[in-house]
Formats: structure tokens, sequence, C-alpha cells
């Protein structure tokens, strides 16, 4: 599995200077301070006017996990356009009030989704019973990969967790993706766990402020650490076998 970088992009500037960084895919968001929002439909138009990168846009309108029929109904609607205007994927995640995966919703909204592949979201860490949630992502049609620190409070506290489910469940293996306050450390105990995939936000962003654009040279770094960790994983992993 060859390894995967995801950067997050707030608009054309962001997804140019991705794809010039060597990044494989974009996740396209609004308002970051909600992490994480559904953008306008004309920020698509104009990412794909710039560049050919893949991109995946969220479907989310509110803070928190939850979500209601009305919001399904919009966000229908919003993934029809985010497609129309050249989206390849989308990312998203439900949780219902009790803190299990919401798969009546989920359902409800990739059915209208045209069999475009999806991300679930990080509401993964927010489940209740994590193994439970993990066991229930494996009956959700298209979604191939999942966006997950192993804990709520991110990487550094969910590390362990999350290369203890790489290593111990061949599903999770092949759709982690680690993020979420992720840092340059993080990668090689990850990769060694047979992670593959990476998010990341702030962390290629001029004093990791989502008041400045991505940096190519950020994403170039991190395009160096991931191959390099990914392919020393992949001898030792040979050398054991």
């Amino acid at each position: 599995m060859a390894p995967l970088l995801e950067i997050i992009a707030l608009g054309a500037p962001d997804a140019v200077a991705a794809e010039d960084g060597g990044a494989d895919r974009i996740e396209l968001v609004a308002s970051m301070d909600a992490d994480g929002l559904s953008p306008d439909p004309a920020v698509v138009e104009a990412i794909r006017r710039r560049t050919r990168i893949p991109m995946r846009v969220m479907l989310r309108e509110s803070e928190g996990f939850t979500t209601t029929p009305a919001e399904l109904t919009r966000l229908r609607v919003l993934a029809r356009d985010y497609a129309a205007a050249g989206a390849d994927g989308f990312v998203l995640g439900f949780l219902t009030p009790t803190l299990e995966v919401d798969v009546a919703a989920v359902l409800a909204l990739v059915e209208g989704l045209d069999g475009l592949p999806w991300t679930f979201h990080r509401a993964v860490d927010h489940a209740l019973g994590t193994d439970k949630a993990w066991w229930t992502l494996r009956d959700l049609p298209g979604m191939t990969t999942v966006l997950t620190a192993g804990s709520a409070r991110g990487v550094e506290a969910g590390m362990e967790d999350l290369a203890a489910r790489a290593r111990s469940e061949r599903f999770a293996a092949s759709r982690i993706m680690a993020g979420g306050g992720l840092r340059a450390e993080h990668v090689p105990w990850l990769a060694q766990a047979g992670v593959r995939a990476f998010h990341v936000g702030s962390a290629v962003r001029p004093d990791q402020s989502w008041k400045a654009y991505v940096d190519p040279a950020y994403v170039r770094s991190w395009r160096t650490v991931i191959d390099d960790e990914v392919a020393r994983a992949a001898d030792v992993a040979a050398g054991e076998g």
C-alpha cells in the first residue's frame, strides 16, 4: 500500500501549494474554528480550475457530530453541487445522541454520492465505544478512509491505541488515516505499526496558523518524512518475513 499524504485546504492557494509540495490529496473545508465545515461550492470550482489534485470535500454544517433530517437534505444537495464542480470524494460522519455511529444518517447521505469514495472523519474518536464503532464502519459502502487520532484529544494522546489497532486489525490498517495534531515524530511509530495514510493541517502552514496559506516547502518535508518512514517500515517487515 503506497503512502498517502492528505493536506487540509481552505481554498485554491492551499490546494495549489499542496499539489506543488507533492501531496496526494486535499481535504477541503471551511471554518477551522469549528473543526471544519462545508465550504461554498464556488471554492471547489476555483480549485478545480487551478489544479487537478484529488479533492475530498467536507459534508458537515455545524459543530459536533449529530445531524438532523433537514441538515442531511441540505448536505445531499451540497454533495451534488460539489461533484458537479469537480470534487472526487467526500468527508463525513455522524454519531447518535448516545455516541454510537449513526448508521441511518450516514447511509441517507451516502446513497446520494453516486458511488464516489468518502472518508469517515474524526467522529469515530468521539464514539462512546471505539471498538464497536470500528466494527460498524466495516459495513458502510464506499468508505475508503477513516480519519482518526486514536483519541478525541489528538494523536499525541491516541498514538498507542492507533498503532495497536493498525497492528491487530487488517481492516483498520487499510483504512486508518492518522491525523489530529499529527507531528513528524509520530510518523515512524505509526509507519512501523502499518499506518500508510497521514493527514496534516496547521503543521504545513507558517507558525502553524490557519490564517497563513499552506507552504509547499513544508508539504515537501512531510512528503519526504512519510515516504522515507513507510519505506523503512516495509524494509523491516520484509526482513522479518
